[in-house]
């Protein structure tokens, strides 16, 4: 009998990975509806992002991104997503991997998830997951900003209800 257990652990990871990822589908192909808008907190040296090198020494560890008013070319693929922002009235390109998410927020309504950080191996598991298709909304600007991101907390359950309305 195998001595592995079942990393339940790593599934509910990567099956919340995939909500991001669907959200991300959701606004690439409809845009963003009311008042929804995201933050996404990524760890810039991980594997596959692609910033440009200021983005990466200003921010050595993580970035925190918002897309709300102004996002260009929105694009999700199956392992990561892809959008232009503007940093100083410049438009830079971004590739996120979603293995490099460790926290996605909605404040609209009251939703955020956070995640452990992912090892360059665990990524493929996020990389598994079935693909689906996104259509590139240049003709639409939505949303941009970027801000430091404090250091995430590690090892702490957070609960949502910090962020609920009151």
């Amino acid at each position: 009998m195998p001595k592995e257990q079942l990393r339940y652990d790593r599934m509910v990871e990567t099956a919340l990975r995939g909500v991001v990822r669907d959200a991300l589908t959701e606004v690439a192909e409809r845009g963003l509806p009311g008042n929804h808008h995201f933050y996404l907190t990524f760890r810039t040296g991980f594997p596959g992002v692609d910033i440009p090198d200021y983005l990466a020494g200003q921010y050595p560890n993580e970035m925190t991104i918002v897309l709300q008013f102004q996002y260009y070319g929105l694009e999700v693929v199956e392992d990561h997503f892809e959008v232009t922002l503007s940093f100083n009235n410049v438009h830079e390109r971004l590739v996120i991997p979603f293995a490099a998410i460790t926290t996605f927020a909605d404040p609209s309504v009251n939703f955020a998830l956070q995640f452990q950080p992912l090892a360059a191996a665990e990524s493929a598991e996020v990389a598994a997951m079935p693909p689906r298709a996104a259509t590139d909304r240049t003709d639409e600007p939505k949303a941009d900003d970027s801000a430091p991101a404090e250091e995430p907390k590690r090892g702490e359950v957070v609960a949502l209800d910090a962020f609920r309305k009151k």
